[in-house]
């Protein structure tokens, strides 16, 4: 059963990270701007083919809440699917930036501080809450579930994505993506490998909290793991921007839960 994670532990995660100053999500030269590139193709396209083709539910004035919505890197996907989508994060650095990229976007988009463990807002508030890049990041992950369940409207969708832990996670995301300087792209401690979260883990967090019909799929690299480390040790020596990067590296949808993984489950009515 999973508690909340020990000091010892969350205390070695960098979450400082998000509250730099300037812009450290649009900006293709940062690495969180990966996301954009990499993983929204694969992850809101998932999503939305859910949201539209599965359940067959129509995306226009439906409610919908970004927990840890960052720069908005995802919030904007949503919002120009049609949703009416309101964003919360601990940063407010994070927060400006998503404000000031989503006016020049000509997007309404409704951010505001908070944390996925206390959500400010009425029981029953939202059709859709998507929790992405953020749940192995939270210290007390069981409250921040519960506080999904309890905003999200009976028949309501919540959406998610995060690592596995497992030793090939602890090799790719801790090891190859994070701690070795010849093919690192991500800082230090951005990650944590205690706080990543085994999908049978979060499958029952899931199932405790009111939630069924759960579906989960991998999120994997489109290319072979040797043209993956080919790639990230031309970015490490300087051969290739974040920018370049992202036009050759993208995830996928597939079957391997390994790794990374995303998903969905319904609260009950």
């Amino acid at each position: 059963m999973l508690t909340a994670i020990s000091e010892n532990i969350y205390k070695r995660i960098d979450n400082d990270l998000y509250n730099k100053p300037n812009d450290i999500w649009w900006d293709e030269n940062s690495m969180l701007s990966l996301l954009k590139k990499c993983v929204n193709p694969c992850r809101f396209g998932y999503y939305f083919n859910v949201y539209k083709n599965v359940l067959q539910k129509d995306s226009n004035n439906k409610t919908a809440l970004d927990v840890g919505c960052g720069g908005g890197i995802l919030s904007e996907e949503f919002a120009a699917a049609g949703f009416k989508v309101t964003g919360v994060d601990p940063s407010e650095n994070s927060l400006i930036t998503a404000n000031d990229h989503a006016k020049r976007m000509g997007l309404q988009i409704d951010y505001q501080i908070g944390t996925g463990e206390r959500l400010q807002f009425s029981d029953s508030s939202f059709d859709v809450v998507y929790c992405c890049d953020v749940l192995e990041h939270v210290r007390n992950l069981p409250k921040c579930i519960s506080e999904i369940s309890r905003v999200l409207k009976p028949g309501g969708v919540f959406f998610y994505d995060t690592f596995n832990r497992n030793p090939l996670s602890k090799l790719i995301v801790i090891k190859i993506w994070q701690d070795w300087k010849r093919t690192a792209f991500m800082l230090p401690n951005l990650h944590v490998y205690e706080m990543l979260i085994k999908p049978m883990e979060l499958r029952q967090l899931i199932l405790e909290n009111g939630m069924g019909e759960i579906h989960m799929k991998g999120m994997s690299p489109n290319i072979s793991p040797i043209k993956m480390i080919s790639l990230l040790r031309q970015r490490a020596k300087g051969e290739l921007t974040y920018s370049e990067l992202g036009n050759k590296m993208k995830l996928k949808e597939s079957n391997d839960l390994m790794v990374g993984y995303m998903g969905y489950a319904i609260k009950q009515v």
